[in-house]
């Protein structure tokens, strides 16, 4: 099921679930208040994926994050593509990222907070102190308070790279700012680890109508299990209405590509949809 939060053309919030056709169930008419409460509870997940719901045509509403609540954090460094990026950055950060590659524990920091994740469709920032941006198109945990894996979504994690390469110290600053996570369109349900490892993630990114840049990657190469990455994001921590993981990246444009304001991003998961936004100066 694919669950996700739309505005109408009123402006009221509402949550549904996608549909083929181009429609969404409109699932607050059917009953069911948030994403968070039905993410909570296995029950309730299955009489929404079963309600009868009134459809509405999807060019008639806009598609918001599907974060409500929820904490976002982030994995570094799980995939070798991603390794060999960081270590490209800075010779000084090199060896700090070669051994958190093969350490038992992973690298995991904060991202952002719900209210400041950006919506699909609108601008992500690049800095406007920063020389070196790109996109992170990642798979996303999804977790409810009990620290259960209970969805999946899709992850943007812009990164200024220049910023994070000078210092490591610095990884704040090139990770946490303005329009610098985006997540959705939706969260998927009901796929098990292996299933989603068979799924690919890729992105491409448009500039005056050309495309600039594009890859796609397995997202079976993430070399740790995804039971790893989240105990160990819940160890001494609690999230009381749950929390996103967004999970590395394995697809990085080339030393010579930083994006520019007006750009497109369109980041695709197979078993998700797409995720596209497009680039503002912040």
């Amino acid at each position: 099921m694919k669950l996700c939060r739309f505005k109408t053309a009123e402006g009221a919030v509402r949550i549904g679930r996608l549909q083929e056709g181009e429609t969404v169930a409109d699932l607050t008419a059917a009953g069911f208040e948030s994403l968070t409460a039905l993410l909570e509870d296995t029950e309730a997940l299955a009489q929404a994926e079963a309600a009868e719901a009134p459809s509405v045509p999807l060019a008639e509403v806009s598609l918001l994050t599907p974060v409500e609540r929820q904490e976002v954090w982030a994995a570094g460094v799980t995939y070798l593509r991603s390794k060999k990026a960081r270590m490209e950055e800075s010779d000084f950060s090199a060896n700090a990222y070669d051994q958190v590659y093969d350490a038992p524990r992973p690298e995991i920091f904060f991202k952002s907070l719900p209210e400041k994740v950006v919506h699909p469709g609108e601008p992500v920032g690049i800095r406007a102190d920063a020389t070196w941006n790109v996109p992170e198109p990642e798979l996303t945990l999804v977790v409810n308070s009990r620290k259960e894996l209970v969805g999946v979504s899709i992850g943007n994690d812009m990164s200024s790279r220049d910023i994070e390469g000078e210092n490591l110290l610095y990884l704040p600053q090139a990770k946490m700012y303005e329009r610098a996570c985006a997540i959705g369109p939706c969260i998927v349900t009901g796929a098990d680890e292996a299933t989603i490892r068979q799924w690919t993630i890729g992105v491409e990114i448009i500039r005056g109508g050309e495309t600039v840049f594009s890859g796609e990657t397995s997202i079976n190469n993430i070399k740790r299990t995804f039971d790893e990455l989240l105990d160990y994001l819940g160890r001494s921590q609690s999230f009381p209405h749950g929390a996103m993981l967004l999970t590395g990246t394995g697809v990085v444009p080339g030393d010579e590509f930083t994006l520019a304001a007006e750009d497109r991003i369109r980041i695709t998961v197979s078993g998700i949809g797409t995720l596209e936004n497009p680039v503002a100066i912040v």
